[in-house]
C-alpha cells in the first residue's frame, strides 16, 4: 500500500471512531433519561434501565451514520488544513480529485460494513430490547404477527383469550378465519369459522358466522365481537422493521404477499438499505467538497455549523421523500431516489475544477 493511501486511510479511520464515540456516548445517555422516564413509575434497577438503553442505541446510531460520516470527514479536512498536510500532498502531485477517490471508496467499504454487520447486529439487539420491553406495555398482552399461515392475533378482553387466524386481508376484511374464544385459564367457550369480518372498527361485524360450542353448532348472519384491534391497527404490525435483519425483512415480505397485504412499507426499508453505501458515498463527497470550498474561512466551530446545517437538510429532505413512498404519493423507486438525485447534482455542479481549491 502507498504510504498517502495509508495515511489517509488512518486519518480517516481516527477521525470515524472519534464522531462515532461522540454520537454513540449522546445517543446512549438520551436513551437512559427515556428509558428513566419510561420506568419512572416501576421497581425498576438502573442496571436493567442501563441495558435495555444499550440494546436500543446501536439501531439508532445507525439511523445517524450519514451524519456521523458527514461529520467524520470535515474532521478528516480540518486536520488537514491545520497541519498544511493538503498542500503538501499538492507539492507532491497527489490531487484534491484523487483524495477524494481514496475517501469515496473509503466510504462504500465502510457502508458494506455497516449493512452487512452493524446493521444486522443492530437489528438482532432491537428486536430484543422490543421483546424486553413490551412486558411492561399495556399491549403486553396483545400480539398480532404475520407468518405463512397467515395472520395470527392474539387479543385479551373481558377476561377471555382471543386467537384469530385469517388466511387474507382485503381492505377493511378479514378472509377465512377461524377464531377461538379461552376463558382465563385457557378453556375453549366456543370456536368461530367465517369467510369474512368487517374489521374496520375494533367492534368486529362476522359475517356468516358459523359457531360451535359444546360439540354443537349453529349460525349467525352477523355476529359482533369486541376487540382490541381494527384495521389502522393491524396496519401497523411492524411499523419498527428496524428490529427485522434482512432475511427477516424478506421472510415477511413474501408472507404479506401471501396475505394480501401491502408490501409498501418494507420495500421502501429494503430498498433504503440496499442504497445505503452509495448513499454515504455521496455524503462523502458533499462534505468533501463543502470542506475544500471553505478551506479559506477560519474557525473550526463554523466549519462544523456549516456541516450540521447540510444535515439537517439532508435528514428533512431523506424524510420527506420517505413519507411520499410510504403513502404512496410517488412510486417506491423515485422516493428512495429523490435524494440520491439532488445529491449527485449537487456534487456534480460544485465537484468543478476541484483540483484548483
Amino acid at each position: 500500500m502507498r504510504v498517502y493511501i495509508k495515511f489517509i486511510s488512518t486519518v480517516y479511520l481516527k477521525s470515524l471512531i472519534f464522531v462515532f464515540s461522540i454520537v454513540a456516548s449522546l445517543v446512549f445517555i438520551l436513551n437512559v433519561l427515556s428509558e428513566l422516564d419510561f420506568f419512572k413509575d416501576e421497581n425498576i434497577s438502573i442496571s436493567f434501565t442501563l441495558f435495555l438503553s444499550l440494546l436500543n442505541t446501536p439501531i439508532q446510531i445507525f439511523e445517524l451514520f450519514p451524519f456521523i460520516l458527514l461529520i467524520t470527514i470535515q474532521l478528516f479536512f480540518i486536520k488537514f488544513f491545520e497541519n498544511k498536510e493538503i498542500d503538501i500532498f499538492k507539492y507532491s502531485g497527489l490531487k484534491n480529485s484523487s483524495i477524494l477517490y481514496i475517501l469515496s471508496s473509503l466510504s462504500i467499504l465502510t457502508g458494506i460494513l455497516i449493512i452487512s454487520i452493524f446493521y444486522h447486529l443492530s437489528s438482532n439487539l432491537k428486536n430484543i430490547y422490543l421483546e424486553i420491553k413490551s412486558g411492561y406495555t399495556t399491549d403486553g398482552k396483545y400480539l398480532a404477527v404475520v407468518t405463512k399461515n397467515g395472520l395470527w392475533i392474539k387479543d385479551k378482553i373481558n377476561n377471555k383469550v382471543i386467537i384469530t387466524n385469517a388466511s387474507t386481508i382485503e381492505q377493511n376484511y378479514l378472509n377465512n378465519i377461524f377464531i377461538t374464544e379461552f376463558d382465563e385459564n385457557f378453556n375453549v367457550i366456543r370456536n368461530i369459522r367465517s369467510n369474512k369480518i368487517d374489521i374496520s372498527s375494533k367492534k368486529w361485524q362476522i359475517l356468516n358466522a358459523k359457531i360451535y360450542e359444546e360439540n354443537d353448532y349453529s349460525y349467525r348472519e352477523s355476529l359482533f365481537l369486541k376487540t382490541n384491534f381494527d384495521f389502522k391497527r393491524i396496519q401497523t404490525l411492524y411499523s419498527n422493521l428496524s428490529s427485522l435483519s434482512f432475511i427477516e425483512l424478506y421472510q415477511l415480505r413474501e408472507n404479506y404477499k401471501k396475505l394480501n397485504y401491502s408490501t409498501t412499507e418494507i420495500d421502501m426499508h429494503l430498498s433504503k438499505l440496499i442504497s445505503y453505501p452509495i448513499f454515504l458515498l455521496l455524503i462523502t463527497l458533499l462534505s468533501s467538497v463543502i470542506m475544500l470550498n471553505i478551506k479559506q474561512i477560519r474557525g473550526t466551530t463554523i466549519k462544523i455549523s456549516i456541516g450540521l446545517f447540510f444535515s439537517v437538510i439532508i435528514y428533512y429532505l431523506n424524510n420527506f421523500s420517505y413519507v411520499l413512498g410510504s403513502t404512496e404519493r410517488v412510486s417506491i423507486t423515485f422516493s428512495i431516489l429523490l435524494p440520491i438525485i439532488i445529491l449527485i447534482l449537487i456534487n456534480c455542479l460544485t465537484l468543478y475544477k476541484i483540483n484548483e481549491k
